[in-house]
């Protein structure tokens, strides 16, 4: 059996909780009950209030009494620096440090290991903030997200200012969308449902799988004559790509959470997209032993034509990890979420 674990972004129900339709109980639960111990949040959907008035004790204490109630791990808060907040100028260095150290004191307090940090958010500030993080046993770790990779210059850079800088605060989060290796069908999909013509979005997939230059990709499909939705369609090849999973041994030593990013699980447990067998495999060649947490993002591709069913694809995504992981036990769910 693999070192690895599983866990889940919260980020995944969001469709629930936003209508309604699942507590911050019904979250943790689910996840326990799938054997996905460890939780990750993003802060502004789990806790009403932050970062801008500050999250009351009363919904800090509830939250531990979940993670002891269901055997959970706190394992990331994920955190954004608003610093395009001053219109016409950047917000100030120590200002977003300062930004930091609060998301910091927050991950503290909600007893997580990590915070997340969005990749826009320059190397300087990080480093500067890391002597805190250490005294608070908080490490702060860069989401590498595509369309950037380990071989993207802002994420060298990341990488050598942290070790410039040689504190073990400071390490990467890589989520797994870089690694799409095929157009996703959900995608595909929905573009159709849109009113790109059907030759049209066949070979915007097959150029994908050919990994045709996008920019090429798109003048073909403009002397195609598609517009708008169409370009669109094309355009979505810019910013993903099949990068190497592979890629991120020579980080391993700083990578200490991944995203499970995923946009469709099959009924047979596969993400048609997104080659998690390789992916796992270079996880426990580079002796990864942390979290896998499950991000589902495919709820935005289909809501249009259908009613998501989040809980669903995260059981499905779980039962590939656990299978990947070389689980015994098959990951199931006990309590039904309520209508």
């Amino acid at each position: 059996m693999s070192g690895i674990k599983r866990g889940v972004s919260l980020y995944s129900f969001q469709n629930e909780t936003f209508q309604g339709k699942m507590s911050l109980e019904d979250c943790v639960r689910t996840c326990a009950e799938l054997g996905a111990n460890g939780i990750e949040i993003i802060g502004e959907q789990t806790f009403w209030g932050w970062p801008e008035v500050g999250v009351e004790d009363t919904a800090v204490a509830e939250w531990h009494r979940l993670m002891q109630a269901y055997g959970t791990t706190p394992v990331s808060h994920d955190f954004m620096l608003d610093y395009k907040r001053y219109k016409g100028r950047e917000m100030p260095f120590d200002e977003q440090v300062a930004s930091v150290k609060n998301d910091i004191d927050f991950g503290a307090r909600l007893g997580m290991k990590y915070i997340r940090a969005l990749v826009s958010i320059a190397p300087e500030v990080l480093v500067a903030a890391a002597p805190y993080a250490e005294e608070k046993n908080i490490k702060i770790l860069i989401e590498v997200h595509a369309p950037l990779h380990f071989d993207h210059p802002w994420i060298i850079r990341h990488a050598e200012a942290f070790e410039k800088a040689g504190s073990d605060a400071l390490g990467f989060l890589p989520d797994m969308g870089m690694f799409l290796h095929a157009y996703p069908r959900v995608w595909k999909e929905k573009f159709l449902r849109v009113g790109v013509p059907t030759h049209i979005a066949d070979y915007v997939e097959k150029a994908y799988a050919d990994r045709v230059l996008s920019e090429y990709v798109i003048l073909n499909v403009q002397q195609m004559g598609g517009t708008g939705p169409a370009i669109a369609m094309a355009e979505v090849m810019r910013h993903n790509a099949a990068f190497e999973p592979k890629r991120m041994l020579d980080y391993m030593h700083r990578i200490h959470n991944v995203h499970g990013k995923f946009y469709e699980m099959t009924a047979d447990y596969v993400e048609p997209s997104i080659p998690y067998d390789e992916i796992v495999a270079v996880l426990q060649k580079g002796g990864y032993s942390g979290y896998i947490c499950s991000e589902y993002e495919g709820n935005r591709w289909i809501e249009d034509a259908e009613e998501p069913d989040s809980v669903e694809q995260v059981r499905r995504q779980q039962v590939m990890l656990a299978r990947l992981l070389g689980e015994a036990a098959v990951p199931s769910l006990k309590t039904p979420i309520a209508a």
